[in-house]
């Protein structure tokens, strides 16, 4: 079974993409980290329900050691904007064994005291434009991120995904987060927030 684990939001500038978020949402931004395998960082904040918002861009200067970015940031362009959604699951393998062959392969991750796996195909693109779910699994014993991020006081209402394949998409993923709908038609993503300025979106 998938849940939704957090949103990515995708810059050219991780500055520019966090001052964006701020602005949209009233938020403030908290330092994340980097990934040095895929030469990308980021910047986070914490949602209600267990949920996160990332912020990431390529690192200048970095060199992917797998030879490639990940949410195929090498080839993102324009303003920022909501790219990708992740979903974990406990039983990864299941999960794969479900998904197209276009989510990629599992690949185990740690960044100081955070360990997980992470699907991302071999050449770092984003599978049907982000349609469907990055699948995550957290190591036992791990904290997950959203639990030492500061509260908000935004809630995520709900998340809005079209593609042309959503049906065909919807039935390769064991969803059951009511939090997030699935429409044919042009490949887009919404996320709706209840904020303490009121319904903002992304």
């Amino acid at each position: 079974m998938l849940t939704l684990d957090h949103l990515a939001v995708a810059c050219v500038s991780l500055d520019k993409g966090t001052a964006w978020v701020e602005r949209q949402l009233g938020v403030k931004m908290q330092p994340g980290g980097q990934h040095a395998r895929y030469g990308t960082h980021n910047t986070l904040f914490g949602l209600a329900d267990g949920l996160y918002l990332e912020v990431i861009a390529v690192e200048a200067g970095a060199v992917p050691e797998a030879g490639h970015t990940w949410f195929d940031l090498a080839q993102f362009s324009g303003p920022p904007r909501l790219a990708n959604w992740i979903c974990q699951t406990d039983d990864l393998d299941a999960a794969v064994a479900k998904a197209p062959a276009a989510v990629g392969t599992p690949q185990a991750l740690t960044r100081g005291d955070l360990s997980w796996q992470i699907t991302v195909p071999d050449d770092g693109s984003l599978p049907y434009d982000g349609a469907f779910p990055t699948l995550i699994k957290w190591a036992k014993g791990t904290h997950h991120p959203a639990d030492r991020l500061p509260t908000s006081g935004c809630r995520l209402i709900g998340l809005e995904v079209t593609h042309p394949l959503a049906e065909q998409l919807r039935d390769m993923m064991a969803l059951t987060d009511d939090r997030v709908t699935l429409h044919a038609g042009r490949s887009a993503m919404k996320a709706t927030f209840d904020t303490p300025a009121g319904v903002r979106t992304l």
